[in-house]
């Protein structure tokens, strides 16, 4: 019954603000022409289609304003009216009452506000889709955000995962291409990273890593965590100043080096892709500011850690060859790939896929950003697999996503970056650190201290294992054959401890 309900409130929206009208208007065949005259029959909009679009998302809660603010990244893709105002949905949501705030905040720690803080702003400062923040100072004089849960939101995540389980299944139920997509699994992972974002102990966990990643880059700073006052529902942490991203003439006009913002960004999100493997998911310029600040001049502000990305080392390696194999324009070590992980089956001719990712990719290289679109590169490799039965990896979906922000947010720095000629240093960079000597002498020192415990005890190990063989019944030359080669096999033991612990020492050194 909360199906049907959830189902009608959605249909509902889409009538009462015109978004029915709004895609057929961009459909230019004849019959959707008159379609869209004849629903449009006893109806009018005082609100430009921008508006409605923000308020329709709005109306229909997280998941859908999400989804918009995604789409609010892409002014290649959508006209600048509606970007604009879904602009509006990264930290402008209708904030939920300051005495239901102040409520929420005491009952998370059973204190009363005058009690935790010595200012507390009523007026929040931000409001987005899961919760609102306001500014507020600590008996301590220190200055802190104290991020606050939207009540009720589960109830509604729930509804709305529960609507897209079914679609999903009808999807690939009904459609070759959705069975290819493994949109439930895609669900399923959406439906984790929701809730996670839900318990706000999560987030404060997730900002803690990610500072501590981050803390030697010396590009992006991540507000400190106030750990005696988190909690699932609230949150307290480091109060960050910066300006927001998007206003781009207020950070020129502070001297801000904006193309070597866009550089750095893209650094950020490679060394947090391939370099951790824990990456900030939400990359949308709501959650980003930059520091004005005389010691931090320049630097990336995060906020905003509710979705994290994470990779396995597997993920990162393929990933890293992909990537690598497209920047060298090696587009048979790209199928290669494909076919070597599974992503299509394993009968599929190497030189056909080779020549079908070439034909997709070839025509964007060696051109600026603006003259690059990922989302359309992304569509036509799209339309590509399907005859090579490629299948959608569920884990990536994120970091998929988290692309198509940065690509976004690149475009509107610096129209004139080359995202492939930016990243490809830092990827080559990386792969050498994973094969080669740098990567062996990596591995020695990370397992130095195993290595420390278990060399002294090799020589008794080894002794009382062929002890052990001397007690059975052989033959007095196969006896002392065998302790000959105890005498070897310790001198070689010997001569490897040292070797071993000159290599640790000079670890150790380094």
């Amino acid at each position: 019954m909360r199906f049907l309900a959830r189902l009608f409130v959605i249909a509902w929206t889409v009538l009462r603000f015109g978004l029915d009208d709004l895609a057929l208007s961009g459909l230019r065949r004849k019959r959707f022409r008159l379609l869209r005259r004849a629903t449009r029959v006893g109806r009018q909009w005082e609100q430009p289609r921008g508006v409605r679009l923000r308020l329709a998302l709005e109306h229909l809660g997280p998941i859908f304003v999400k989804f918009g603010q995604v789409l609010s990244t892409r002014r290649d893709l959508l006209p600048a009216d509606i970007i604009d105002e879904l602009s509006r949905l990264q930290d402008r949501v209708p904030p939920f009452p300051a005495g239901v705030s102040r409520a929420l905040v005491e009952k998370a720690f059973g204190r009363r506000i005058e009690d935790l803080f010595a200012t507390f702003d009523a007026e929040p400062v931000a409001s987005a889709s899961i919760a609102q923040v306001h500014f507020a100072t600590l008996k301590d004089g220190r200055e802190v955000a104290v991020k606050v849960l939207r009540p009720g939101m589960l109830d509604v995540i729930d509804d709305d995962l529960s609507l897209m389980r079914s679609l999903a299944g009808w999807v690939e139920r009904l459609s070759a291409d959705g069975r290819r997509l493994k949109p439930r699994e895609v669900v399923a992972e959406f439906d984790t990273y929701l809730h996670d974002e839900l318990d706000l102990v999560r987030e404060a966990a997730n900002a803690a890593q990610l500072r501590r990643n981050m803390e030697g880059l010396g590009l992006v700073l991540v507000p400190e965590m106030i750990w005696a006052l988190c909690s699932s529902e609230v949150i307290v942490m480091e109060r960050m100043n910066g300006v927001p991203i998007s206003q781009l003439e207020r950070l020129r006009a502070a001297g801000v080096d904006i193309p070597k913002l866009a550089r750095d960004g893209v650094t950020i999100f490679f060394t947090q892709v391939f370099r951790d493997g824990f990456f900030h998911a939400d990359m949308h310029p709501g959650n980003i500011q930059v520091s004005l600040d005389p010691a931090t001049f320049g630097r990336y502000v995060a906020l905003d850690f509710g979705i994290m990305g994470t990779l396995t080392e597997v993920d990162k390696d393929y990933l890293a060859q992909n990537f690598i194999a497209f920047f060298q324009r090696d587009y048979k070590r790209v199928a290669e790939l494909h076919i070597a992980s599974g992503w299509v089956p394993p009968e599929t001719r190497v030189d056909e896929l080779e020549s079908a990712v070439r034909t997709v990719c070839e025509p964007h290289f060696d051109r600026p950003l603006k003259d690059i679109s990922l989302g359309q590169v992304l569509m036509r490799l799209f339309q590509t697999s399907r005859r090579f039965n490629v299948e959608i990896q569920p884990q990536l979906v994120l970091l998929q996503k988290t692309l198509l922000n940065v690509e976004g947010l690149g475009r509107q720095l610096d129209p004139e970056l080359d995202l492939w000629a930016t990243a490809k240093p830092f990827l080559e960079r990386w792969m050498n650190e994973q094969v080669g000597w740098r990567a062996l002498l990596n591995s020695l020192k990370k397992e130095a201290p195993r290595y420390a415990q278990l060399l002294p005890a090799l020589p008794r190990l080894v002794h009382d294992a062929l002890k052990q063989q001397t007690q059975q019944p052989h033959q007095a030359s196969d006896l002392a054959q065998l302790l000959a080669e105890q005498r070897r096999t310790n001198k070689m033991l010997q001569a490897l401890l040292w070797v071993v612990v000159g290599v640790v020492a000079g670890l150790a050194a380094m």
